[in-house]
């Protein structure tokens, strides 16, 4: 489903893995928002994601989450 942000931008809600997950991307986790402002990569293609909080996540490959992604006009 895409739709608008307040501030004109086009935003589209996606499923994310390690594979697509991308800095900006907006997850949810327990029940609060948290923007993924660094990615690492990590042995057998899981990744570290670090939040605007400081908080780290580790994803394996197989692991999808829920994310509000910003899309770039062209």
């Amino acid at each position: 489903m895409n739709g608008w942000a307040p501030g004109g931008a086009l935003v589209s809600n996606i499923e994310v893995t390690a594979t697509t997950v991308q800095r900006g991307d907006v997850i949810q986790l327990g029940g609060r928002s948290c923007r993924v402002t660094d990615l690492f990569q990590l042995p057998q293609g899981a990744k570290q994601l670090l939040f605007e909080s400081g908080e780290l996540l580790t994803i394996h490959t197989r692991t999808r989450l829920a994310a509000v992604r910003v899309l770039r006009r062209r």
